[in-house]
């Protein structure tokens, strides 16, 4: 914390307070001096004549108050005192004082400390309020003049309070001819002004009857766009007469505006967005994203326009927004006009340099001439001296003046914010700059004011408007909604204010919209409920309803339990292990009170299901010691009052397969379970022909029964002649564990292991014909089923590819694995090379070999049980064995008009250089005139670093580091064979530091004596560039990191030793020198900033 050390410390020095000291009593009210403001009558900052007899205390919420504290006893001062609280924006606030040292050259100083406290009783660490204050010490002579600092603070939970540790020497208090203390008595004084709070209990809806919009991170543009369209009435009644009944909830942009605009007129609390912009298709980053407000308001409303077309309010944005200007071009000295109109919805004007909005206007509509080279083609006439220049045919009833802050600054090569004073009037007449005078005057009303705080960094948007357009202004800053002056709404917000505390730095005007007087009444009409479709109000009040009961059940879910209710429909398709898979399983849930007993809830699916109680049987899916799931028996008699959460020992959700009766079989309840003798076994037929599984139902049996007297069963529930069919009976145990019953004489609690409710016979045919099938037996289907898995392949080539899914066998090899993909691809086996997925994120891994000896099974192994499979591939040009044997290398081709191209090579591993080029060749177009062989560079940081010899294995080349490439070229003509006085020598382009290097470099052949005029020429050919153009590039010689700017005039001659590398100490030698092209570099790829990045609206 710094203190303030002396009286004439700057505005900027006050500081939060140091509570070192303790506190205690002495505080008396102000009752004896009156400042001057005392008298005034303040509502939410503005003056309110027709109650000034009402008492101000009674406005809490005031913005704008004076306050006294007296001290007597003064000189006695040791502890730090506190002031009656005085409520302003229903926050209290207190005049802090205490005795305080500061240390001078030769000894310590006593002075007054004095701070404005606000809030700081509350133990919420949410709230905020920023608020400026004259800190006064008042002076008791009649002619005295108070001693006034000022600041401006955002108080907060960490720092509530502000002020000056030093506010004046205790000396000159309590001299006499100064006139601050009498009788040991002093009055400090504060004048506040605050903005209204946040993150405290303030009603937008109460003070101003208007309530704000939700920040969703960084949406305040957003914000104060979305208010000042919802105040544009007329604009307000269309959105609500877009026909949305047919639109999806989620994705539709007109229902979602509609929304928004319909709980701004009626809800009492701040309006989320969040809906509006999920109909834009922006994701959550999107939301924590500043962007830039002219631009959304121009995309939102194209969006608008376009959604409202073919509806009854088609053309209502045109007629609102649009106006005219014409486009022309005059010829000073003949008889030639080009002229085209030109709507428009917004007119930006240029702020830097202009006092305000006519000089802009001027600006706008001034001509520009064309002469010298920059002629205007004439036609018939051939190029002319002329004018070119913009006038106004028609202004609109709405007009949205975008005030160009940000601009690019070409000496930083980035956008700045303009921050210079620019006026704007509340009345605007534009008649002067019409072509011919409109039907009615051009005379605007002030309306919104949208307001940018910050640089070009980041910052906060508010909006001020005139809703009623009777200069009765409200700020809008996010979710809190306060009255404000004209002053606080127009001049405080011109810009230009760096000196002024009492004003935020860097705010000003970014947005204006103006109000046409002639249609202010029609644009500004009241919109009514009447004005509402009655099928939106009740979709939007139905949304409501089901969103509070959605919040009901979210705060109740704890007293509820999920229970999933399956029926034997679900088993029928099913073709692997149990009766069901849980992951693919679609059952019925139902939401059960955990208290409700099962008697209860067997009544709710009574009801549900449409089944009496006699018809219903619950059997809960309960998860055996060998990993199966089975229904197991529930005891009715004993059960029937329990709860459910008490049944399903606490799991949520709760799985349930619940038995009814058949309705074909006629009967009028279930058939009676003796718990004690009878079991419940399932069946299930295997065709070994088709290699599938059908369901055949399940039944109840006595345990004693014997396996032969299940047999006509079985054939009558598959369909099979009960005479004269064999089967084979397996028990399906668990996965890869499925056991042929041998004896059908014996008893069921016999021939099954461990006999329990639950267990599953599966059944087939005992027929030779099972034998050509490649799984003729029960237990070979469960075998290879055991060993199925669900593999996905994505193309690694494809960011984010969501590929294919394949079925195969854990059991299959590399090539098995390779024919399957192929086949799906329909390509070569041999034309794919496949990879693991890497462990720790998704993404593919290393390379498999085609000589791979393990399983899929093994490649599989880093996964988890539940985990999605998942291997990478590519598709490749060249069989995969070949590949092996080949050293992959990517390079760059660069023809000769200096065009990149990214080249996959496949030299020979072993290979050198010249066999890299061989390669190349077969893919490259090589230049009808040119020299047909081609080189290989080593390119670093943009620049070429060296041309590598032919004989060079590529083993021995680095091919690491983020900025080196390896790029092929034709070796032009005349570089072939340079001469005893001839050198190539690498150019380079560089933006102002050489060391910023960008575009592609290339080779030049130059020669000792030449003048530099003719290698100029040479470079201007091969970049291909005009002489105009060329005069733009400054050419410097860099040596070691060090620029030798290159005189434009014609006598400096090439000197090769200037290009040569020379010694240094100990032996070494320096790098090569090279030509460096210093210029603008047109190419560079943007790098967005909040302000820069496009903004889209998807749906």
């Amino acid at each position: 914390m710094n203190h303030c050390e002396k009286e004439d410390q700057k505005l900027s020095d006050s500081e939060e307070m140091d509570t070192r000291d303790g506190e205690n009593g002495g505080v008396h009210k102000n009752d004896d001096v009156k400042s001057a403001d005392r008298d005034k009558k303040t509502v939410n900052g503005d003056l309110n004549a027709e109650e000034e007899d009402e008492p101000m205390e009674e406005d809490e919420s005031r913005s704008e108050a004076t306050f006294q504290f007296k001290i007597s006893n003064f000189s006695k001062l040791r502890d730090t005192l506190l002031s009656p609280p005085y409520m302003i924006r229903n926050l209290p606030w207190k005049i802090m004082a205490m005795a305080r040292q500061s240390q001078s050259a030769d000894r310590p100083v006593k002075t007054l400390g004095f701070f404005l406290q606000c809030n700081a009783e509350s133990e919420s660490t949410s709230w905020s309020c920023n608020g400026q204050a004259e800190l006064r010490m008042l002076n008791w002579k009649e002619d005295g003049e108070p001693f006034v600092r000022r600041i401006q603070h955002l108080f907060y939970s960490k720092e509530n309070d502000w002020g000056f540790s030093h506010f004046m020497s205790w000396s000159d208090i309590l001299d006499p001819e100064k006139g601050y203390c009498k009788d040991d008595t002093i009055i400090l004084e504060v004048n506040v002004v605050a903005d209204a709070p946040h993150g405290v209990s303030w009603d937008s809806k109460k003070h101003t009857g208007y309530v704000g919009l939700k920040n969703q991170g960084a949406t305040c543009y957003m914000n104060s766009l979305l208010q000042t369209l919802f105040f544009t009435n007329k604009l307000r009644k269309a959105v609500y007469l877009m026909p949305t009944e047919s639109d999806d909830s989620s994705k539709s942009v007109p229902l979602a505006l509609q929304r928004v605009f319909f709980e701004l007129q009626y809800s009492d609390k701040a309006v989320g967005t969040k809906k509006l912009t999920k109909s834009f298709g922006w994701e959550t980053l999107d939301s924590f994203m500043q962007h830039d407000v002219q631009e959304l308001c121009r995309v939102l409303l194209d969006n608008m326009e376009s959604k409202m077309k073919a509806t009854c309010v088609e053309g209502t944005i045109p007629n609102l927004l649009e106006g005219k200007m014409i486009s022309y071009i005059k010829c000073k000295h003949v008889d030639y006009v080009s002229q085209r109109t030109e709507p428009f919805y917004d007119i930006q004007l240029n702020v830097k340099g202009k006092k305000n909005i006519h000089e802009s206007f001027k600006d706008y509509v001034a001509p520009e001439t064309m002469d010298g080279d920059n002629k205007y083609d004439a036609g018939d006439f051939g190029l002319q001296e002329a004018e070119k220049g913009v006038v106004f045919s028609s202004f609109p009833p709405v007009l949205h003046l975008q005030l160009m802050r940000f601009q690019y600054d070409p000496a930083t090569d980035a956008n700045i914010k303009i921050n210079d004073r620019f006026e704007f009037p509340e009345k605007l007449n534009l008649d002067d700059f019409l072509q011919k005078s409109e039907a009615t005057p051009a005379t605007y009303t002030l309306h919104a004011v949208l307001v940018h705080s910050g640089d070009n960094h980041g910052g906060h948007y508010v909006v001020y408007i005139n809703p009623k357009g009777d200069g009765k202004w409200c700020k809008f800053d996010d979710d809190v909604v306060s009255r404000c002056s004209k002053t606080e709404a127009i001049d405080n917000n011109f810009g230009g204010h760096e000196d002024d505390i009492s004003v935020k730095h860097c705010t000003n005007a970014y947005m204006l919209v103006y109000i046409r007087d002639s249609d202010k009444d029609d644009i500004l009409q009241t919109v009514t409920d009447s004005d509402i479709p009655d099928q939106l109000r009740e979709r939007l009040h139905e949304e409501k309803r089901l969103e509070a009961q959605r919040r009901k059940e979210r705060n109740e879910a704890h007293l509820y339990m999920t229970i999933n209710v399956i029926t034997e429909d679900q088993f029928c398709a099913h073709q692997g292990n149990d009766l069901f898979d849980l992951d693919k399983l679609k059952c019925r849930p139902f939401k059960v009170l955990k208290t409700s007993s099962l008697l209860e809830f067997l009544e709710m699916l009574s009801q549900a299901m449409g089944y009496s109680l006699d018809q219903l049987r619950p059997w809960p899916i309960s998860q055996r010691t060998n990993t199966t799931y089975r229904p197991s028996m529930l005891y009715m008699d004993s059960d029937i009052n329990r709860s459910v959460y008490e049944l399903a020992e606490g799991e949520s959700p709760w799985n349930v397969f619940l038995e009814t009766v058949d309705a074909e079989s006629g009967n009028a309840a279930l058939p009676p379970f003796d718990k004690d003798s009878d079991v419940l076994l399932f069946l299930k037929l295997y065709d070994a022909k088709t290699k599938s599984i059908s369901y055949c139902g399940h039944i109840y049996l006595p345990i004693s029964t014997k396996v032969y007297e299940l047999l006509p069963v079985l054939c009558e529930r598959a369909g099979f002649p009960p005479v004269g069919t064999d089967l084979l009976l397996y028990e399906e145990v668990k996965p890869n564990l499925t056991e042929r019953i041998q004896d059908y004489d014996l008893p069921l609690d016999k021939a099954l292991d461990e006999l329990m409710d639950g267990d599953i016979i599966v059944f087939q045919k005992d027929d030779v014909e099972n034998e050509q099938s490649d799984l003729p037996t029960a237990k070979d289907y469960f075998r290879d089923l055991y060993y199925r898995v669900e593999v996905t392949f994505c193309d690694k080539n494809i960011p984010n590819d969501s590929g294919f899914t394949l079925i195969l066998s854990q059991r299959m090899n590399y090539f098995m694995v390779a024919k399957a993909v192929a086949g799906r691809l329909n390509t070569d086996p041999m034309l794919l090379q496949f990879f693991k997925s890497q462990g720790y994120r998704d993404g593919p891994g290393t390379a498999l070999r085609c000589t791979y000896d393990g399983t899929l099974r093994d490649l599989l192994l880093g996964f988890k049980p539940r985990q999605s499979k998942k291997l990478y591939y590519q598709q490749l040009n060249i069989r995969i064995n070949e590949l092996e044997n080949k050293k992959p290398f990517k390079c760059i081709f660069v023809n000769g008009k200096l065009k990149e191209e990214e080249l996959m090579l496949y030299p020979n591993k072993g290979d050198s250089v010249a066999g890299l080029l061989r390669e190349a060749r077969k893919q490259i177009t090589i230049s009808e005139n040119g020299s047909g062989k081609l080189r290989l560079l080593e390119v670093i940081g943009n620049k070429i670093f060296q041309i590598q010899k032919d004989d060079i294995y590529l083993d021995c080349l680095n091919t690491t580091g983020s900025s080196k490439t390896y790029r092929i070229e034709e070796i032009p003509v005349d570089q072939q064979h340079p001469k005893e006085d001839e050198m190539l020598i690498c150019v380079a382009h560089f933006h102002k530091e050489v060391f910023a290097t960008f575009g592609v470099p290339f080779l030049l052949r130059i020669k000792d004596g030449e003048p530099f005029t003719d290698v100029k020429k040479r470079v201007g050919s091969i970049l291909g560039i005009s002489d105009k153009e060329l005069e733009k590039i400054k050419f410097v010689i860099v040596v070691m990191g060090r620029p030798t700017s290159i005189p434009d005039d014609q006598e400096y001659h090439v000197n090769l030793k200037d290009f040569s590398p020379q010694p240094l100490p100990g032996g070494n030698m320096q790098p090569k020198p090279w030509l460096g092209l210093d210029h603008i570099n047109k190419n560079k790829k943007s790098r967005y900033t909040y302000l820069e990045k496009a903004i889209k609206i998807l749906n």
